[in-house]
């Protein structure tokens, strides 16, 4: 009678937590979430925003968005350059990323977008939370992140933008827009130095170990309150044991500064031009954006000395390169099949079945 109990609790609880796994969208919506763990992030909902054609934002994004949610708690939400046709995943669809609305419960936007050419509507909800004073990350191409050739409401915003809004989104928000490869491209790769005096900042805790695939950007100038974090070391080659590249200066590849729009209150905003697919197989960047996006929320007081960054299922991703990206990929297809961890007294519960594993087991 005891034992039938415990497996009729199991299975209430386990399909109490069905409804919140950690991956779930239906097969026609085009964002995913993830959600349901716990951690320091629990309670603040972060919206991530993919829509690069070259550096496979549509596979690193979704990557970023389940180590926040399945080791420190976040709430995520996924949207993506999409198909309108199709409704697939698609990252030369320039001029739209529906699910945008989402940004009103956002505590953080997460962005990684390149020359997007986005309808007013669709702007919108992204020029509103910008205005509101809540947090910005920008990663890689985010510094030049609107290209406005059909959709000129918003022309101010673009990238070659001149006068009051010289630089664009970039510039203004970020704090610089695109100039020009430093390293070159697919030749040299980066590697990150934590910044002078910049040490004991919670942002680079346990972040000394940064090396990518990416090419360190040209920054002639930062713009704004901008305090480096990061410094990129240009390497001769593609392999993190190269020599420094010759007659290469350290250029900053991440830095926080804050942004204050329309609403009047300042934001706190981090950049970094990293964020090459291949970026994210060094678990010291994975760190840096995970160290990064609970400063930005006002956690950094929380922040361990190593916060977990493993990579969440599996990861290999696709080749950078334009017209590169997987084809016949929906939204719903980056769902992980997992229950995010049961209470304790219900792991407990289900450990006193012989054979059946508590659920936590499940999610690692």
């Amino acid at each position: 009678m005891r034992k039938a109990k415990v497996v009729m609790a199991l299975a209430a609880a386990t399909v109490a937590v069905a409804p919140c796994a950690a991956g779930r969208c239906a097969a026609d919506e085009p964002f995913v979430v993830f959600g349901g763990f716990e951690g320091i992030g629990k309670g603040k909902h972060v919206v991530l925003i993919a829509g690069d054609d070259e550096y496979r934002s549509e596979e690193s994004v979704p990557q970023l968005a389940k180590i926040l949610a399945v080791h420190h708690g976040f709430a995520c939400t996924v949207l993506f350059a999409t198909n309108p046709k199709t409704g697939e995943i698609d990252p030369a669809a320039q001029d739209n990323i529906p699910g945008l609305a989402k940004l009103a419960t956002a505590d953080l936007m997460v962005l990684f977008l390149r020359f997007r050419d986005l309808p007013d509507e669709q702007m919108k909800p992204i020029l509103d939370y910008a205005d509101s004073g809540r947090p910005i990350i920008g990663l890689r191409t985010s510094t030049h992140a609107f290209s406005f050739r059909k959709h000129k409401t918003h022309a101010k915003w673009d990238w070659r933008a001149k006068g009051a809004t010289a630089g664009g989104f970039g510039r203004q928000v970020f704090g610089e827009t695109w100039i020009s490869h430093y390293g070159r491209h697919q030749k040299q790769s980066t590697r990150g130095r934590i910044a002078k005096g910049m040490e004991g900042h919670p942002i680079v805790r346990g972040c000394e170990d940064i090396w990518g695939p990416s090419d360190v950007y040209a920054v002639t100038k930062l713009h704004g309150d901008c305090q480096p974090l990061i410094m990129g070391q240009v390497l001769s080659g593609m392999d993190p044991a190269d020599r420094p590249a010759a007659g290469k200066e350290l250029v900053p590849v991440a830095w926080t500064r804050t942004y204050t729009g329309a609403g009047g209150k300042a934001a706190r905003v981090f950049t970094t031009t990293m964020g090459h697919v291949g970026d994210f197989h060094s678990e010291g960047f994975r760190r840096l954006l995970v160290n990064a996006c609970c400063w930005c929320v006002g956690l950094e007081g929380q922040i361990p000395a190593r916060a977990k960054a493993d990579l969440v299922g599996e990861f290999k991703p696709s080749p950078i390169g334009f017209g590169k990206h997987r084809g016949g990929v929906r939204a719903a297809d980056h769902a992980i099949k997992v229950r995010p961890p049961l209470p304790e007294r219900d792991a407990k519960a289900a450990a006193a079945v012989p054979g059946k594993q508590p659920a936590t087991a499940l999610c690692r």
